[in-house]
């Protein structure tokens, strides 16, 4: 097996074996604790630009499928983990592990020392990084100049990258998969809606790097689905009729997205709005509110988060690495807060007939807890 190193911006490196499509790739090195999931967190637009490192130490064990996505590719710049297994042990599977990120010409490295990375960026940060397979010590030196002079993390607009070009409708269609019975397709404007849910209540997501899992459980609770653009402006929005707005998940620095908190502040109180991880960043700002990056974020699917009005603790899937402040913003009441750090998890601006979530209620992949939240959207449409 060729050998692959794992290379950060300060100089460290971690030798490896190459895995899935042969090159080189440069990212933000992150860390994922899902067990499982890989799959789904390989195809969620929010990792776009990020290395991935997997703390689980097996992975790929089950393969992969062509239902388990979260968007039509993988989005991961590459993926770091301990071991890779070689077979795939499941009906469902119809690739390797190595074979799909082969397919999907992505870079990854087996073989790493993935406790030593989590503990570096957990006690200095998430940083930049490069996998370069075939690479040996000696080529530290000239990796570390490409990562130094590469586009930074924090400095690229990824949405625009992720987001769809045109405004989609969202159609479910039976796949006949016990475990993944639905698989989300975008039809153009002119596609009939499925029978008898013309006058079912109608949602514009705002697309800045939706997950198909959030508009699967969003379809689910009886609504139809127009997916546009992440700089659709207000009145393009609002031109489609909606009888509520979501504002969906999405990669990069929310600070940077100055042009969608100004669409959103002119939606406010016109119609029902619901914000999930980057949306609630961007709700967030439009309310008065700022952002902040984290240390090393938060991501997997085991973040505790309290909801003060029930005062039951959530178990939760997460994944973002910025957070937001509230200094002074009156109209705006936090309904959840992470219990390992005290940030804001949810907001609500009841004046406004919006709120939002910084973890992801569709929990793909993760548990359940937060699910209800889609539910409590669709009934603000009904009584508005």
């Amino acid at each position: 097996m060729k050998s692959a190193l794992l290379v950060l911006a300060d100089g460290t490196f971690y030798q490896g074996q190459a895995l899935g499509w042969e090159g080189e790739s440069i990212g933000e090195v992150v860390f994922n604790t899902s067990m499982s999931g890989y799959q789904e967190i390989l195809t969620d637009p929010s990792y776009r630009g990020q290395l991935v490192t997997m703390t689980a130490n097996h992975i790929g064990n089950y393969g992969c499928n062509d239902l388990d996505v979260e968007s039509d590719r993988v989005q991961v710049s590459g993926l770091i983990v301990r071991e890779a297994s070689r077979r795939a042990s499941n009906y469902r599977s119809t690739a390797t592990l190595d074979e799909y990120l082969v397919a999907n010409r992505t870079v990854a490295i087996a073989g790493v020392d993935t406790r030593a990375v989590t503990r570096r960026i957990r006690e200095g940060g998430a940083t930049m990084g490069a996998i370069v397979h075939g690479a040996t010590a000696a080529d530290v030196p000239a990796i570390v100049e490409r990562i130094r002079s590469a586009p930074q993390y924090d400095d690229q607009d990824f949405v625009a990258a992720t987001s769809v070009r045109e405004p989609m409708r969202v159609h479910l269609r039976e796949t006949g998969d016990a475990y993944h019975p639905h698989l989300v397709e975008l039809v153009s404007q002119s596609t009939a809606w499925p029978a008898g849910t013309e006058s079912s209540p109608h949602v514009v997501v705002l697309d800045y790097g939706v997950k198909r899992s959030i508009l699967e459980q969003l379809a689910s609770t009886g609504v139809r689905i127009t997916l546009v653009p992440h700089d659709t402006t207000a009145e393009g929005v609002l031109a489609l009729e909606p009888d509520g707005i979501m504002l969906s998940n999405g990669p990069g620095d929310p600070a940077r997205l100055e042009h969608q908190v100004a669409q959103i502040r002119e939606l406010l109180g016109k119609r029902p709005v619901f914000g999930i991880c980057l949306g609630h960043q961007l709700l967030s700002q439009a309310v008065g509110g700022s952002t902040f990056k984290l240390v090393y974020g938060h991501r997997g699917p085991n973040q505790p988060v309290m909801d003060r009005d029930t005062g039951r603790v959530e178990i939760t899937a997460q994944n973002h690495g910025y957070a937001v402040r509230f200094d002074d913003a009156a109209d705006v009441e936090v309904t959840h807060v992470n219990l390992n750090d005290q940030t804001v998890e949810g907001i609500r601006v009841a004046s406004l007939n919006a709120f939002s979530v910084q973890h992801h209620p569709e929990a793909g992949p993760g548990p359940h807890d937060s699910v209800a939240v889609f539910s409590r959207f669709r009934s603000m449409l009904q009584a508005s």
